[in-house]
């Protein structure tokens, strides 16, 4: 697959998917956050509770990365269903979060800190 695909050649893939099995009737806002919520979740769990060199262990085995793939995909599934069903630009959302905390986490005050902004 061309790993280049853009997003909205994603989100055409996942509504063709979606349509083939008549699932509109189940994502709503509120079901599709809880699916994000809910792979996301799984996806920690993957990681919970590991030491750094688990989780190193995890991302170098191939059987045990394909699973955090999975994860990933499933969660990345349903933050693009949101967007495809409700009409949001991921990318000029994303962009516009990093500009946001570009202002709210200045260089000079946070490189190299994982605080919040509050902390500081």
């Amino acid at each position: 697959m061309d790993k280049e695909l853009k997003i909205i050649d994603l989100k055409d893939k996942v509504q063709q998917f979606c349509e083939d099995r008549d699932w509109d009737q189940f994502h709503n806002p509120k079901e599709l956050a809880i699916g994000a919520v809910t792979e996301a979740a799984e996806l920690l769990d993957i990681f919970r509770f590991k030491s750094e060199e688990d989780m190193e262990e995890i991302m170098n085995n191939i059987e045990k990365r394909k699973d955090v793939e999975d994860e990933l995909a499933d969660t990345f599934f349903f933050l693009l269903r949101f967007c495809q069903l409700y009409d949001i630009d991921l990318s000029t959302a994303l962009i516009n979060k990093i500009e946001k905390n570009s202002a709210k986490y200045p260089i000079d005050k946070f490189r190299g800190s994982n605080k919040k902004s509050s902390e500081v």
